[in-house]
C-alpha cells in the first residue's frame, strides 16, 4: 500500500514531515511512502504581514485543494500554522508528541560576544511579525523597536544577518528539529511569552473516510488534549492570523492546565489567566472537557478586559 505525503518545500516542513514518515515506517514496513512537496501562497508572499494577505490558510490552501483532489493521502503541518476552523473532508486525524513549545530570541551573530552589553542596552531593534509575540516581549524590552521579519527559519537568519535587525524571535521546536539550537541567545519562559496555540505540536491532517490506523504509532493524547484545549480557547476569542492572542495547556500528573492570554486592540491592553482541573473519564469525555475549559478561560479573560472599558 502506498501513502502519498503532502509537505510545504521548506526545510523545517519537509524536516517535520520526515518524522512522521519515520514513525509510520517503524510500526508499519511494509507500506510505500512518497513525499510530496509544494510552495504555497504563504511561502511566496513575504513582504506582507499574513492578516494583510489573507490568514494562515494561505499556508495549507494548496495542501487542501490536493488532499481534496485525492493527489495526496494525508499533510503535515506545525499545527501553529494551520487555521482555527478546519474543513469537515479533510480533518485533522493525528497529533505528535510536543517539542519545546517555548519562543526564543537569536541575536546578530557578531553581538554574541557582548551578550550583555546587547541585553541591556536601550534601544534596539527586534524582527517578529508575531503581534502575540510583540505584545509580550515589549513588557520585557520596553525600549526595543519591532520591526515586521517574515520567511522560513533560514530566510529570517539571513535576514537578521544582512539586515538592520539585532534580534529576531522564533520558535524553539523548529530551531531544535533543524539541529540550530546552537543560534538560541535566550530562551522564555512560557510565563514570560505564552506560545501560540499548538506551538510545538506536528498535527497530521487527513481525507474524511480513509482509515488513519497506521498513524496510532506516532499520535501522542496528551498533544490532542492539548490541541482541543488551546484551539477552543482561540476560537473562542476570534482569534485569527492577526490577533495577538496566545494559549498553552498541559498535564501536570492527574490535572490539566490551560494559561492563556486575550488582548484588546482597542484598549490595547492585555490580560493572563489560568485555569486548571482533576482529568479523568474516557478520551471523548477528556475532549469536551478540556475544550469546555479553554472556552471558559477564553470568555472570562474577553469580559475581564473589556469590562475595564465599561469601567
Amino acid at each position: 500500500m502506498r501513502i502519498r505525503i503532502g509537505s510545504r518545500d521548506s526545510q523545517l516542513a519537509i524536516k517535520q514531515t520526515e518524522i512522521i514518515m519515520e514513525g509510520i515506517q517503524k510500526n508499519h514496513p511494509e507500506l510505500e511512502l512518497e513525499l510530496i512537496t509544494m510552495k504555497t501562497t504563504g511561502d511566496k508572499i513575504l513582504d506582507r504581514r499574513l492578516d494583510q494577505i489573507g490568514g494562515k490558510g494561505l499556508f495549507v490552501k494548496e495542501l487542501d485543494q490536493a488532499l481534496l483532489d485525492g493527489k495526496i493521502d494525508l499533510s503535515v503541518h506545525s499545527l501553529k500554522d494551520l487555521p482555527m476552523e478546519i474543513g469537515e473532508e479533510i480533518p485533522l486525524v493525528g497529533f505528535t508528541k510536543r517539542e519545546d513549545p517555548r519562543d526564543c530570541l537569536l541575536y546578530k551573530q557578531c553581538y554574541h560576544e557582548k551578550v550583555q552589553e546587547f541585553c541591556d542596552s536601550a534601544f534596539y531593534t527586534i524582527g517578529s511579525s508575531s503581534r502575540r509575540r510583540i505584545v509580550q516581549m515589549k513588557k520585557l524590552y520596553p525600549n526595543a523597536r519591532f520591526e515586521s521579519i517574515r520567511g522560513n527559519v533560514q530566510t529570517r537568519l539571513r535576514k537578521l544577518e544582512e539586515q538592520e535587525f539585532d534580534a529576531t524571535a522564533l520558535a524553539v521546536a523548529g530551531l531544535k528539529r533543524l539541529g540550530l539550537t546552537q543560534r538560541i541567545d535566550r530562551i522564555f519562559s512560557v510565563e514570560e511569552v505564552i506560545p501560540a496555540a499548538g506551538q510545538g505540536i506536528i498535527a497530521i491532517q487527513g481525507r474524511k473516510g480513509m482509515d488513519y490506523s497506521f498513524l496510532d504509532g506516532v499520535c501522542d493524547w496528551d498533544s490532542e488534549l492539548a490541541a482541543a484545549a488551546e484551539r477552543a480557547f482561540t476560537r473562542e476569542v476570534n482569534g485569527g492570523c492577526s490577533a495577538p492572542i496566545a494559549a498553552y495547556a498541559y498535564r501536570e500528573e492527574n490535572q490539566f492546565r490551560i494559561r492563556g492570554m486575550y488582548y484588546s486592540d482597542l484598549l490595547q491592553k492585555f490580560e493572563v489567566g489560568e485555569e486548571r482541573m482533576l482529568l479523568s473519564g474516557e478520551k471523548e469525555d477528556q475532549l469536551y472537557k478540556v475544550e469546555k475549559m479553554g472556552r471558559r478561560l477564553a470568555s472570562w479573560l474577553k469580559e475581564s478586559v473589556e469590562g475595564k472599558k465599561k469601567g
